[in-house]
């Protein structure tokens, strides 16, 4: 029997405001985490870094102002609406520079090392009609 589908609704989830002022809602699963964030007007991540898991984050309103070291430097680049995030394992920041709320999805998980692409690509399956619904 293949397992039920899961809708996890606004407000089911870890809800917390850190004191940079970003609120976060943490959906936690076994292999991966996925957080709905959002970043007031002004406000200002902390420095850090991640030495296991992977981030990457799908901006969904505003524009966020993406900061990071790379070889001694601060770099600096925007990411706006539809636009993708891969944090790896750089020293990064993320702030906003706007006058409105930046909102952004984040996907967290710990690679193995293994390049999965071929088989994601190829994992869809057409479910037969006679198939148990």
């Amino acid at each position: 029997m293949r397992e039920r589908l899961e809708i996890d609704r606004q407000g089911k989830g870890i809800h917390t405001v850190k004191e940079n002022r970003t609120a976060v809602d943490y959906f936690i699963y076994p292999e991966c985490e996925v957080h709905l964030n959002s970043l007031p007007a002004g406000a200002v991540q902390e420095w850090h870094y991640h030495s296991e898991i992977e981030e990457i984050l799908v901006v969904t309103k505003g524009i966020l102002t993406c900061k990071w070291k790379e070889e001694g430097k601060v770099r600096t680049d925007w990411a706006k609406e539809k636009e993708i995030v891969r944090v790896q394992n750089s020293i990064h920041t993320f702030q906003n520079d706007t006058e409105e709320n930046a909102e952004f999805v984040v996907f967290r998980f710990v690679p193995d090392g293994v390049d999965k692409r071929e088989q994601i690509k190829k994992d869809k399956k057409l479910a037969e009609e006679a198939e148990e619904v």
